[in-house]
């Protein structure tokens, strides 16, 4: 067995989809010869927290080390599960945040992790780094890291850090600072893995040194042992069930979606009356008070956030998916991994997309009805399209050789396979 010291902030129990990447990677990587130790957050204050994922760590039997740090979810801990605050509020923060914190504000966490990390490194015998961002402190941590103990790094981008869809420069100076970091860390970097070739494209523009084979494509996916005996839930009714899993926020909005279905009750109502819009996460008051008023209250159904196994129930039982990414900057770069876990369900799904890597992906499945994010009507009618083909039984399948290409183990079979390429270097 090879060892791998993984470096990732965000891992269970805290929840959302930013920590399912790692926590599968980690999960598959004993049966392909490399024994993982994951360095992460100690208890953080945090908007979801997953006892489902935790259990699943612990059973796959991952060794894991927690280091406090002085980042400021840490120094929520006390609070356990925080509530999200309003999108405005939250985006105040965030820009206060990357106003006051560069790279980001995970820094005070990075400090004190690379104590342990230090420590770990020196009494053990590791072949590789692999660090897991955002947050992108932990990269350039991780940088460190390789030049004390030479050992082969690679980074994985789970979102672009220079030119993020979410990224705030209040200054040329923070803009020129961020893009110094980055162009520290990838040119120690042995090894870059992206989530699409999007972002690959925008990297290798951004920075010339880096050529084709030092970036490597790794989508998000899904692990097929998530859905073993799972059921559907009994149904109360024959209404056609549409289903969104995951949170509202930046761009990424239901207004059109909303604004849609209106539509629909007012020119079919028949139609209208026979579909179930369901909501698994988070969908706060702001987009509550659209739902009011719209009068779209009948209607809607919304569960809160669930843990993985629970929120994977709601979606198997569902008729039809969707999807949603607003236009914004580098949107197209925007890889969203509630996608693949829908991939996994082979339901059809109705994505509301702008040009980039999602779409593209989309169109792949081919069980879709792909519209504008902001584009109202086209929306209602993927809307009606979807319930017609439901009531005659013939909602598209998707293309199933597309989909085994995303199971979470094949996945990280091919980033074993980059590990093992590095080291065999290394020892050459």
């Amino acid at each position: 067995m090879y060892k791998v010291l993984v470096i990732a902030y965000y891992f269970p129990p805290m929840g959302l989809s930013g920590v399912q990447r790692t926590l599968k990677f980690v999960k598959y990587m004993k049966d392909f010869n490399w024994d993982p130790t994951v360095l992460t957050a100690s208890e953080t204050g945090y908007y979801a927290h997953d006892n489902s994922l935790m259990a699943e760590a612990e059973a796959a039997n991952i060794r894991i080390v927690r280091t406090k740090g002085r980042d400021i979810n840490s120094r929520l801990s006390s609070k356990g599960t925080v509530k999200m605050p309003p999108e405005f509020i939250r985006k105040v923060l965030s820009r206060v945040s990357q106003t006051i914190f560069i790279p980001d504000n995970k820094k005070g966490w990075a400090k004190e992790a690379i104590k342990s990390a230090r420590e770990l490194l020196s009494n053990e015998k590791f072949d590789l780094i692999f660090v897991s961002a955002p947050p992108f402190s932990a990269i350039s941590m991780a940088v460190k890291l390789k030049k004390e103990f030479n050992l082969p790094l690679v980074i994985d981008y789970r979102d672009l850090w220079f030119g993020n869809q979410f990224a705030f420069y209040p200054t040329p100076i923070h803009k020129y600072l961020n893009k110094r970091m980055e162009y520290a860390a990838l040119k120690a970097a042995d090894m870059v893995i992206v989530t699409n070739r999007k972002m690959k494209e925008k990297i290798i523009n951004w920075y010339k040194f880096l050529s084709f084979e030092d970036i490597f494509i790794i989508s998000h996916g899904f692990d097929p042992e998530d859905f073993k005996n799972l059921l559907p839930e009994k149904r109360e009714n024959n209404k056609m069930r549409i289903t969104y899993s995951g949170i509202f926020y930046e761009f990424i909005t239901p207004k059109y979606f909303f604004k849609a279905f209106k539509e629909l009750t007012t020119e079919r109502p028949d139609v209208a009356f026979n579909i179930e819009l369901q909501f698994v996460g988070f969908l706060r008051n702001e987009n509550r008070k659209i739902i009011r008023k719209l009068g779209l209250q009948e209607f809607v159904k919304e569960f809160g956030y669930l843990d993985h196994k629970e929120a994977l129930v709601k979606i198997i039982s569902s008729d039809v998916l969707w999807l949603m990414v607003g236009k914004t900057r580098n949107a197209d770069t925007h890889s969203a991994g509630k996608l693949y876990e829908y991939f996994g369900t082979r339901k059809p799904i109705i994505a509301c997309l702008p040009e980039g890597a999602l779409k593209t992906a989309v169109e792949d499945y081919k069980a879709s009805f792909i519209t504008e994010p902001d584009d109202i009507h086209a929306i209602k009618n993927a809307i009606l399209e979807a319930y017609q083909l439901h009531l005659n039984n013939k909602l598209p399948v998707p293309d199933e050789e597309y989909v085994e290409k995303h199971r979470r183990d094949f996945l990280t079979e091919q980033l074993t396979k980059q590990f093992q390429f590095l080291v065999k270097e290394e020892v050459i």
